[in-house]
């Protein structure tokens, strides 16, 4: 199954019947552990439900692995520019870990540039927190029905109707965000090819000459993006949509069972991380744990 990113698959599996709100919630607590994490277990423990659940909702090993493919490219890009900016005399790189008592420091240097341990640590720690994020909004998205994603985002601001601000408006603007990622995609698909049925080549050449080829492609999809644009404003008016009138709801959203059991294990999650990043750990997590120290 060849799911592009931002678009719902149809399903019925047991992601799909979670509750939309609920899914938007654990979201963002994954982006912000999986960013505040120092420790690889802790990221491990972060990815491992949400590989599992990908897996349940897609079905495909496949599209697991080619999520991983953005992260890569920018953790090898990021590698190198650390090769080039960190320098021997940086002190950032003076990295000493005592580990059940040795002393774990390497490094492969040329010159006052090179390859260190901390480099490579932080890397890795970069690519998994990318790699979790993209896979948790993907999993939302793909998951979650645009309306519902609608109603979760609307409930989720409530608060905000406090201080006068157009909830509805702002959760409609994201979800017909969301919406589009899917469509954007294949027109740009469908302009490549256009293009390179005329000769243009988008992958090979200089870089002057792909930046002049990308113009191909961004400027007509800019067009076709107000095009798209213009005609769903024109398709709401027809039907008589106000965004400022006041609306009913046809369907409620309400938890279930296993809606709880998710939130909790997501709050027991989120707890152990903040425990675990304080000064006061504890003294069965003070021997191994530290070995998977992330940020160095």
């Amino acid at each position: 199954m060849n799911t592009p990113f931002g678009s719902y698959s149809n399903n019925n599996t047991f992601v799909h019947r979670l509750d939309a709100r609920l899914k938007l919630i654990v979201n963002i607590l994954i982006i912000i552990m999986a960013f505040f994490s120092d420790y690889f277990f802790s990221m491990f423990l972060i990815m491992i439900p949400v590989m599992t659940a990908y897996l349940i909702a897609t079905k495909s090993f496949k599209a697991l692995l080619k999520s991983f493919r953005m992260p890569l490219l920018i953790g090898i890009f990021i590698f190198f520019i650390n090769v080039y900016t960190m320098k021997i005399n940086d002190p950032s790189i003076q990295t000493y870990e005592y580990v059940w008592q040795r002393q774990i420091y390497w490094d492969i240097y040329k010159g006052i540039y090179g390859i260190y341990y901390g480099t490579v640590i932080r890397t890795v720690a970069l690519i998994l927190r990318i790699y979790t994020m993209i896979l948790a909004t993907s999993l939302l998205v793909m998951t979650t029905k645009p309306v519902l994603l609608t109603k979760a985002i609307e409930d989720l601001l409530w608060p905000l109707k406090l201080l006068f601000i157009p909830v509805h408006i702002i959760a409609m603007i994201i979800s017909i965000t969301l919406r589009f990622i899917p469509t954007l995609l294949d027109e740009a698909q469908r302009i490549i090819k256009a293009q390179a049925s005329i000769g243009i080549d988008f992958r090979n050449g200089k870089i002057k000459e792909k930046a002049r080829s990308f113009t191909t492609l961004i400027i007509p999809l800019f067009v076709i993006s107000f095009s798209r644009a213009e005609d769903l404003s024109n398709a709401m008016e027809t039907r008589g949509y106000d965004p400022y009138e006041k609306r009913t709801r046809y369907r409620s959203l309400k938890w279930e069972w296993q809606d709880y059991l998710i939130f909790i294990l997501f709050v027991g999650l989120l707890i152990f991380i903040i425990v675990s990043q304080s000064k006061y750990v504890p003294d069965f997590l003070s021997t191994w744990y530290k070995i998977t120290k992330s940020n160095f």
